[in-house]
């Protein structure tokens, strides 16, 4: 059991150059920080500006919330683009309904703040389980997706595929994956020790350079915090529950046969060379589904890139946004 008193949802706000906001969507409010276009020293200028500037989507994954996105929120914004990073639904200071963690939801919660932002289209980017909903968005709601970034994120038939033929890729997705299922059990693992669960998966996926940094030891004691916030760890474990669940299930058939139609548009696949956890046989699976996918692989990173080298990732993300 955690021994200090669990953290309210609003905790997650932490001040800086981007604003705060709760956007309706889907049916539920969802929790932004946002940095507008421009310099992020005039990020309270004009809110013209946040319409008329090209919209990015920054989707945290599995454990984690939008602060994971703070330097590509700054970065994004200085390079001219409303950068927004959400708490998906069921972390953070988003609502935590006890359902709608299946990939159709998902990925109409996306869809839904693209438009409520007042945007007709959007790039979306994701890392890890946001890769996910991304990949999912950009396949359900065509119109809406301009492109996709994805982080240690390969395409959800592949990532199956890989883990049915691949032991060693078998051998790193499912002891944890597997662990999270029974009911109760995996609640307990992430709040257990004011959260130690959520630092420990942090320090095995990361590279050696970043985990021992004082960055690392600041992120983790946030995400520590974010994760023990009140239904937040029942809420992220139904993301995985849903996936292995609906193996089995009509609804889960459906969208894998729907994920299976190719994606068109532009992909930026990024990966650190040091991921143990994503192989890189993975990510450069699955071709067929993305045939406009550059794949870029970032020295020195593990699984959390865009934390370990933001200002790679920003650049990447730059020359496919250009």
């Amino acid at each position: 059991m955690s021994s200090t008193p669990s953290p309210d949802p609003s905790s997650v706000r932490y001040d800086g150059p981007w604003t705060h906001k709760d956007v309706h969507a889907n049916g539920i409010r969802f929790h932004i920080a946002e940095a507008a276009p421009g310099s992020v020293a005039r990020a309270h200028d004009s809110v013209a500006a946040e319409t008329t500037a090209p919209l990015v989507l920054l989707l945290h994954g599995f454990g984690d919330f939008w602060w994971s996105w703070r330097h590509q929120l700054t970065g994004l914004a200085e390079l001219g683009f409303r950068a927004v990073a959400v708490d998906l639904r069921g972390y953070g200071d988003s609502d935590k309904p006890p359902r709608g963690y299946d990939g159709w939801t998902l990925a109409g919660d996306i869809a839904g703040l693209v438009r409520a932002l007042g945007h007709t289209d959007a790039t979306l980017v994701g890392h890890a389980e946001g890769g996910l909903v991304c990949w999912a968005t950009a396949v359900l709601h065509p119109r809406l997706v301009r492109s996709i970034a994805v982080i240690s994120s390969p395409h959800p038939a592949a990532l199956k595929q890989a883990v049915l033929r691949d032991g060693r890729q078998r051998r790193t997705y499912l002891p944890n994956f597997l662990r999270y299922q029974p009911p109760r059990y995996g609640e307990r693992l992430l709040t257990a020790q004011d959260g130690f669960e959520v630092e420990r998966l942090l320090r095995q996926r990361a590279g050696t350079g970043w985990s021992g940094s004082a960055e690392f030891v600041d992120t983790a004691r946030r995400m520590r915090a974010a994760i023990r916030i009140p239904g937040t760890a029942h809420c992220a474990l139904e993301y995985q529950r849903w996936a292995f669940r609906s193996q089995w299930r009509p609804d889960g058939h459906r969208f894998m046969s729907a994920m299976r139609a190719p994606v068109h548009i532009p992909v930026l696949a990024l990966r650190g060379e040091s991921d143990d956890y994503i192989l890189d046989a993975t990510i450069r699976r699955g071709r067929r589904l993305s045939p406009n996918r550059r794949i870029v692989t970032l020295t020195g990173a593990g699984h959390f890139a865009h934390q370990e080298s933001p200002q790679q990732v920003t650049a990447e993300l730059a020359k496919l946004l250009s």
